[in-house]
């Protein structure tokens, strides 16, 4: 079958599209005939090599949400699986292929009136919103600040803070036109990348969700309020750097506190039911999907390139 692996880590030319062995259900799992495949930053992340440590080996398929019909299942595994559409988490690979496997337990049913490309704009996403703002312990009448939020996590996190009740909801993007059509799911605010740009924003603020990390990091520890939180969800940006920590000793007294957070640490009963509501909102329109680009399979290097340029409002999905 046709997949996309990476030949060269690196950047989006180390991708290359191969013909491998298609996979086979092991017990408790399903095999999905991918109609749809989510390009996500932690796929941009992985290719970029900076998790080698992690164990990541040239050859891997990247990919960690498909969406299709399911053809098959392992042994032991319920077979009224098969012939149901629906989506899946493939884990940190195996994604970016016409067929992938995945555990049981990582399957959610599409509700009708859903797409596979709609569902691979929110699995992973609305799940890391959802979580990652319960982590900040957000609760109503809370400002909230979401960092780098014109990809599909920040998208859904201004939607549920906006929706959570949150008087003021300020996003980091990279222009003014982001910054419009962020508005539109709930944004109050609009800041450039450094967080300066409007000086009717709040000067500090109760949560910030940061799905970019980098170098930049420390500078918003200081835009915490007293027992503000900042939760990091992503590292688009790359790790933070060792600056962090004398940030957060400077903002001392006013115990601040900074987290990471991957849905890896929440039960996967708990991210389905999550998953299996928001599928249903989606579905009827009441959560916002962007989908930037619809591209085939073979293009997956022009998809992470876009990435890498910032030109990705929403979710790139490839198609097999």
């Amino acid at each position: 079958m046709k997949a996309v692996a990476i030949k060269a880590f690196g950047g989006p030319d180390g991708l290359s599209v191969v013909d491998v062995p298609a996979p086979e259900p092991g017990e408790g799992e399903v095999l999905v005939a991918v109609e749809a495949i989510g390009v996500g930053g932690v796929d941009a992340v992985i290719l970029s090599g900076s998790l080698g440590d992690l164990g990541f080996r040239e050859g891997l398929v990247p990919g960690s949400e498909v969406a299709g019909t399911v053809v098959a299942v392992g042994h032991n595994t319920d077979r009224s699986w098969i012939g149901r559409r629906v989506w899946a988490f493939t884990g940190l690979g195996g994604g970016y292929a016409e067929q992938a496997t995945a555990a049981v337990e990582d399957v959610v049913p599409l509700p009708p009136g859903l797409s596979a490309a709609a569902s691979v704009t929110l699995g992973s996403s609305g799940v890391v919103a959802h979580f990652g703002l319960q982590h900040a312990r957000f609760s109503p009448g809370e400002s909230v600040l979401v960092r780098g939020a014109a990809g599909s996590i920040g998208i859904l996190a201004v939607h549920l803070a906006a929706h959570g009740g949150a008087p003021a909801v300020a996003v980091t993007t990279s222009s003014a036109e982001r910054g419009e059509l962020l508005r539109k799911v709930g944004a109050t605010h609009v800041l450039d990348r450094s967080g300066a740009g409007d000086d009717t924003a709040p000067p500090a603020y109760d949560v910030i969700v940061d799905i970019v990390s980098g170098p930049d990091l420390p500078s918003f520890v200081g835009k915490l309020r007293p027992n503000g939180r900042l939760v990091a969800v992503g590292a688009v940006g790359g790790p933070p750097p060792a600056e962090l920590a004398a940030a957060l000793m400077a903002n001392f007294r006013k115990s601040v506190t900074f987290a990471t957070f991957s849905a890896d640490t929440v039960a996967s009963a708990e991210r389905r039911t999550v998953r299996t509501a928001q599928f249903a909102e989606a579905a009827d329109g009441r959560l916002p999907l962007v989908i930037h680009e619809q591209l085939p399979l073979d293009d997956a290097v022009l998809a992470h390139r876009k990435m890498k340029n910032g030109e990705v409002f929403g979710r790139i999905v490839l198609l097999p």
